[in-house]
C-alpha cells in the first residue's frame, strides 16, 4: 500500500469519526467527499467525479462502492479491504447497489449521516440516493462531521504542510526571477508549477491564478496568456502542494514601477495583514480575523476595494478547489485551535484606478498566536 500516514494514525482518525457519529446518535456515515476518504483511509483518487461512496459504520465496518478503474487505486493507496464495483450500463443504478450493501450491514431502519456538501455527490445523484433509501433508513446531513476533525492537523500532517510551504516559496522565487517587462505569463506559470513538481509536489486543487494589466484585479483563473508591458502589474495566487496538503500564497508585483496608488494600497494591506496575524489566537473566534482586516481597510477608506472574507482553512484538498472549511468572515464563531492552518489573503482591488495589491500567506495556529510558514517577506518587489 502507498500510504502517506501510518496505519495507527489512520485508525485513530476513524476512531474519532466514530465517536463523533455516536455523539450525534448516528449508526453510520455515507462519505462522498474525497478529502474525507483520504483522511480516514488514505484512498487517493479523482474517481469521485462518478458515483462513489465509502460507508463507515459505528462498529468500524467500511465498504467502498466505486467503479472498476478505482479498484486497484483503492487497493494500492488505502487500507480499505471491502471494495465493491458498480458496472457502467444504460440502466446502472449504483444508489440501489449501495442500498444492498447497507442492507447487508444491517442498516435497515437505522440513522445514517450523509456528506451532502460534497463535489462527489451531484444534485442528481443526491436525488437518486434519497429515492433509493426512502423508507429504508433515515438520512441526516453530516457534511461537516469529518471536516471538524480534519481542520486540526496532526504532527504528521504539519510535516507535509511545511513541505508544501517550502515549495510555495520556491515558486515565488521563480515568479520574481521571470517577471518583468516583456515576460510571458505562460512561462511564469510553467516555472512556478514546474519547481513544485520537481520538488516532489502535486497538482493543486484548483488552477494557479495569474493576471496582469486589468486582469490583475481578478480573483479567479481565466484562459488566455499575455506578455507584460513595460509598466504593468502582475497578481499571482498559487499553492505549494505536498501529498495533497496545500500552502497558498498571493502577491501583486508591480512591473517597471510602483505607482503612488500601489504604494498606498500596499501600506494598508500590510498593516491589515499584521492586524490579522495578531487576531488569530487560540480560543478566539476566527471571524475576528476578518474584523481585523476590515477595521484597517475601512478606516483607510478602502471598504469599496476589499472583499467579504479574508481567507480560509487549508489542508489535503482535491479538485475543483483548495479552499477548505472554515472561511474567515464576519461573525464566524468557530474558535481557533492550535495546529489549524489558514491562508490569510489581504485583497485590495481598486477598479477606479485599475490597481491592486494582494499579499497572502499561510499560517499555522500555535499555542499563543500563529506562525507564518513562508520564509519570504511581504516586501513589495518591483520588477
Amino acid at each position: 500500500m502507498a500510504l502517506h500516514f501510518t496505519i495507527e494514525e489512520l485508525a485513530d482518525r476513524r476512531k474519532r469519526a466514530i465517536e463523533a457519529l455516536e455523539a450525534k446518535e448516528l449508526d453510520g456515515l455515507l462519505i462522498f467527499r474525497q478529502e474525507s476518504m483520504y483522511y480516514l483511509t488514505g484512498y487517493d483518487s479523482f474517481g469521485y467525479v462518478f458515483f462513489q461512496c465509502l460507508y463507515l459504520g459505528v462498529d468500524g465496518t467500511m465498504t467502498l462502492l466505486t467503479r472498476a478503474p478505482d479498484l486497484r487505486q483503492a487497493r494500492h493507496t488505502s487500507m480499505i479491504e471491502d471494495i465493491r464495483i458498480w458496472t457502467d450500463a444504460p440502466d446502472a443504478a449504483p444508489a440501489l447497489e449501495l442500498k444492498d450493501i447497507l442492507q447487508e450491514h444491517g442498516c435497515a431502519q437505522k440513522r445514517l449521516g450523509v456528506e451532502y456538501e460534497a463535489y462527489g455527490l451531484t444534485a442528481k445523484n443526491g436525488q437518486r440516493l434519497e429515492a433509493a433509501l426512502s423508507g429504508f433508513c433515515a438520512l441526516e446531513d453530516a457534511s461537516n462531521l469529518v471536516n471538524r476533525l480534519r481542520v486540526v492537523k496532526s504532527p504528521a500532517e504539519l510535516v507535509y504542510v511545511r513541505k508544501a510551504a517550502a515549495l510555495a516559496d520556491r515558486a515565488l522565487d521563480e515568479a520574481h526571477r521571470l517577471a518583468g517587462p516583456g515576460a510571458d505569463e505562460g512561462e511564469i506559470l510553467a516555472a512556478m508549477q514546474g519547481v513544485i513538481f520537481a520538488g516532489g509536489g502535486d497538482y493543486p486543487g484548483n488552477e494557479f491564478i495569474i493576471g496582469s494589466g486589468n486582469d490583475a484585479l481578478l480573483c479567479r483563473y481565466k484562459a488566455g496568456r499575455r506578455k507584460l508591458d513595460r509598466q504593468d502589474q502582475l497578481t499571482l495566487e498559487w499553492a505549494g502542494v505536498y501529498r495533497h496538503y496545500h500552502a497558498a500564497m498571493m502577491r501583486t508585483i508591480p512591473i517597471g514601477r510602483a505607482t503612488s496608488r500601489h504604494l498606498e494600497l500596499y501600506s494598508v494591506a500590510t498593516e491589515a495583514m499584521q492586524a490579522c496575524l495578531e487576531a488569530l489566537k487560540p480560543g478566539r473566534p476566527v471571524g475576528e480575523v476578518f474584523d481585523a482586516y476590515t477595521d484597517v481597510c475601512d478606516s483607510a477608506g478602502m471598504k469599496a476595494h476589499r472583499l467579504n472574507a479574508t481567507g480560509y482553512s487549508l489542508g489535503a484538498l482535491f479538485a475543483p478547489n483548495w479552499m477548505d472549511w472554515p472561511m474567515l468572515y464576519h461573525g464566524n464563531p468557530l474558535p481557533a485551535q492550535p495546529n489549524m492552518v489558514f491562508f490569510i489573503h489581504i485583497i485590495l482591488m481598486d477598479s477606479e484606478s485599475g490597481y491592486a495589491i494582494c499579499p497572502g500567506q499561510t499560517v499555522v495556529v500555535t499555542e499563543n498566536g500563529c506562525e507564518v510558514l513562508s520564509q519570504r517577506s511581504l516586501e513589495l518587489i518591483i520588477k
